[in-house]
């Protein structure tokens, strides 16, 4: 009976082996706990109409087309950046192609910007606060990938910019016409980066897919067009696309074949223009 005891306390004396190759210094629990899902709040804080209509779009109706606001906008990203994760090279070409038309609004409405802030400071003896509202609203932001948010900052700045030209119209600085022209200058650059993805198709495919010209391949070719070999073969990326799970269907690159099917007729539709 004694033997039975000292061979189980050998067994429960044997250590268990630690997740990660953890330094056995440290005891099973530490390496094994696990931290939860990190969260946290943001919110985009609104000044001005003109800016709190592109956060929300307009529904479609027969007098007037939909628009494409901030909250829509990351819903569609969502989808792309998923299909990005799992390979799709053309959710690839439209995670670049929005993160350009970002990058290219939030250059030219700080251009804009700088423009108004100059036009306030060349007053002499006055000195003009641009004007700001009383009870700005606030809208919490919850996106599940970084393009929603860079949808947020570009929607940050033009309310900025807003209150800027509004100001300068308010004083004498600037006329209704100028006023006007720059506000719409600012908002059509952020609707036309926020209708990119809609052009496009969710179409199932993968490199792996596009390798073998098989049926999903050809679809997507029709729907979207050709893309630029660099996407094919997975060496250029967006900034913050989300890392590819299927790692086993980008490692060998797209033959350049697969670009001269289509090359002339369906360019611009890849481009979304």
């Amino acid at each position: 009976m004694a033997q039975t005891t000292t061979a189980d306390n050998a067994d429960e004396q044997t250590p268990r082996e630690l997740p990660d190759n953890a330094d056995p210094a440290v005891d099973y629990k530490t390496a094994a706990d696990r931290p939860g899902t990190l969260r946290g709040d943001a919110c985009l804080v609104i000044q001005t109409r003109q800016a709190q209509r592109l956060v929300y779009g307009r529904r479609q109706s027969r007098e007037h087309p939909g628009i494409i606001g901030l909250v829509r906008f990351g819903m569609l990203m969502k989808r792309i950046w998923v299909s990005a994760m799992l390979d799709d090279p053309y959710a690839d070409w439209f995670l670049l192609q929005v993160h350009e038309a970002l990058e290219t609004g939030r250059s030219e409405i700080q251009k804009m910007r700088t423009e108004m802030d100059e036009l306030l400071r060349s007053t002499r003896g006055v000195e003009i606060a641009i004007a700001h509202s009383l009870k700005p609203a606030r809208v919490p932001l919850q996106f599940a990938n970084p393009y929603g948010y860079m949808g947020a900052y570009l929607v940050g700045d033009y309310d900025e910019l807003v209150c800027a030209v509004l100001t300068a119209r308010h004083v004498g600085l600037l006329g209704r016409d100028p006023a006007e022209q720059m506000l719409h200058r600012g908002g059509r650059l952020i609707r036309r980066a926020f209708l990119l993805p809609t052009q496009w198709k969710h179409c199932a495919v993968d490199r792996n897919d596009v390798r073998q010209d098989n049926q999903r391949a050809q679809a997507a070719r029709t729907a979207m067009g050709e893309l630029p070999q660099e996407v094919l073969d997975g060496t250029r990326r967006a900034r913050h696309a989300p890392e590819i799970r299927n790692q086993s269907t980008s490692a060998a690159p797209v033959s350049k074949g697969f670009l001269s099917a289509r090359a002339t007729g369906d360019t611009q539709a890849a481009h979304g223009e």
